[in-house]
This record gives structure tokens, C-alpha cells and sequence, in this order.
């Protein structure tokens, strides 16, 4: 009896997310293709792993055995391949993102990181893109997987999402003045709010500015009002709202910026898992060319 791994990861997303959909965001994979990994490994197993109704997703007790198999065989295929791929590597990254892509994109990619390059020791820095972008300028950081305006030059592109008003329920509405959950200056996304609510000749206040997205989430469940995120790595528990009175926001870049026009072989490794895990995600633009620095 063999496991795939492919199918083991999917399923191990489809327990994390709870539900097939939003595994298939976490995996860059189709709804349809997430159920079919579930079926074929169920078939390997001969037992059934979830409980499926129209409402509820639940493991079974098979399944629930399932996870801890599926983890080690994972981790055992993980350990020989680092074993067998020698990687020679060493050195330290230190590498800048901008908050909301720890929230989905990041630590899936620095766990493969770490996994084939043991030997590269990497120094994390969270915030925002346009403070990290600076403290790159100033040569405290190597690299800065973060966001630009459309337009602007810097950096790679890796893809471009679309922004949304977001909120705890699409039906939400707001009189003047918008109460406006948002990050401290100099976000990117609270400029294009202001900017947009401007030009549309809505009022506006702050209700709430944090610098975590944890903050703004927490937030925008209690209600406190209405923010601007990209639609694609939009937390799960929040939607975009519906109401035609907010103005159209337009569109952000995801890009990868460096310090070093010639990398170093352990910074280029890492832009390569950036980039390829990044292209691997439904519906994106891939890049396009690396644009000056």
C-alpha cells in the first residue's frame, strides 16, 4: 500500500482549511482536483477519512489516524530528500514581507526553503512593503517579498490581485462618514482608500489603525467598519462587500525586490522557490522580466 505524497499534502491542506475550497486557495488547486486527491487516497486506504454532508466536512476516526501517518511519511520524504540533494548552501537572507502574505503565501515557501537549503540561515522581518522597501534601501535587508502601486517599476512581479472593500458580511453598508479600518502610514492600501473615497466625495473616518493584519481582522469581525485588502489573499473568515456606493479601488502588485543587482547563490535559491511556488497559484499573472531596482 503506497500513499502519494501529492495526495497526502492535499489532504493535510483539506484538514488545515476545513473544507475542500479552501484548501484548493492554500494549494493553487481546483475544487475539483482537491476531490479527486481525497477519493484516490481514500481509495488507497480503503476507508473513508471524511465525513461529508451539505453543511459539514469532519473526519472520521480512520481520517483522524490519517493525519498523523500522512505528517510522518511527509516528514520521512522530506528528510531523504534533503539527505540526497547535498545542498552545499550557506549563508544568511535576510528577508523583508509585507504582513497579509504571512497570513497565506510565506511559510509554506520557508518551509520548502528551509527543507532543501539546511544550511541558509534566514533573518524574517514583518511590516509594511513601503517601510520594508527602505530599510532595503539602507541595506538591512536582502530581500523584500512585498507590493507595489501598478506602475511602479521596483522590484519583480510575480502577480497582480485585484482590491476589494472587505468586511464581516458582504451586505454590510455605511453611511458618511465610512468607518475606516485601516495601517498606519505608509500603506498602500489605506492611501488607495483615502484616494478613492476622495475622488467618489465620501466622507470618511478612522475607526481603527492597526499594524498587524491580526488587528485588522479582529477588527473588521467586530464590526468596527470597512477595509481595503487584495482580494486573493483575503483572510478566509471576511468577504467583499457588495455595496455599488464604495468606489471602484483598482488593482496591487505582488513583487520581489533585492538589494544586489548579482544575487547571492542562497538569495537566488530563494527567489526561485519564491517565484515558482508563486506561479503555481490559480489565476495569476506570472512574471513578466525583472524590472531595475
Amino acid at each position: 500500500m503506497v500513499f502519494e505524497p501529492d495526495l497526502l499534502r492535499t489532504f493535510l491542506a483539506v484538514e488545515r482549511a476545513g473544507g475542500f475550497t479552501a484548501a484548493g486557495r492554500l494549494l493553487g488547486l481546483r475544487q475539483s482536483t482537491v476531490s479527486g486527491h481525497i477519493a484516490r487516497l481514500e481509495q488507497a486506504a480503503g476507508r473513508e477519512l471524511f465525513r461529508r454532508d451539505t453543511r459539514n466536512l469532519a473526519l472520521t476516526a480512520d481520517g483522524a489516524a490519517m493525519i498523523g501517518f500522512a505528517r510522518r511519511i511527509l516528514d520521512a520524504q522530506a528528510r531523504a530528500e534533503r539527505y540526497f540533494s547535498e545542498s552545499t548552501l550557506t549563508g544568511l537572507i535576510r528577508l523583508g514581507a509585507s504582513d497579509d502574505l504571512m497570513a497565506h503565501e510565506l511559510p509554506d515557501i520557508l518551509v520548502e526553503f528551509q527543507r532543501t537549503h539546511p544550511g541558509v540561515d534566514l533573518e524574517l522581518t514583518v511590516g509594511l512593503s513601503e517601510n520594508l522597501k527602505t530599510r532595503m534601501t539602507a541595506g538591512e535587508l536582502d530581500l523584500v517579498f512585498g507590493k507595489r502601486l501598478p506602475g511602479e517599476r521596483h522590484g519583480r512581479l510575480l502577480w497582480r490581485d485585484r482590491l476589494v472593500w472587505a468586511g464581516r458580511s458582504a451586505a454590510m453598508e455605511f453611511e458618511d462618514p465610512v468607518p475606516l479600518i485601516t495601517y498606519p502610514e505608509p500603506s498602500l492600501t489605506r492611501d488607495l482608500a483615502l484616494r478613492a473615497l476622495r475622488h467618489a466625495g465620501r466622507t470618511y473616518r478612522i475607526s481603527c489603525v492597526s499594524d498587524s493584519l491580526l488587528g485588522i481582522r479582529a477588527a473588521a469581525l467586530a464590526g468596527l467598519g470597512v477595509f481595503v485588502h487584495a482580494r486573493g489573499v483575503l483572510p478566509d473568515d471576511l468577504v467583499p462587500l457588495t455595496d455599488p456606493r464604495l468606489p471602484e479601488l483598482g488593482d496591487l502588485d505582488f513583487v520581489l525586490m533585492h538589494r544586489r543587482t548579482r544575487l547571492s547563490d542562497p538569495e537566488q535559491a530563494l527567489v526561485e522557490v519564491i517565484t515558482a511556488n508563486t506561479r503555481r497559484a490559480a489565476g495569476r499573472e506570472p512574471a513578466t522580466g525583472r524590472a531595475p531596482q
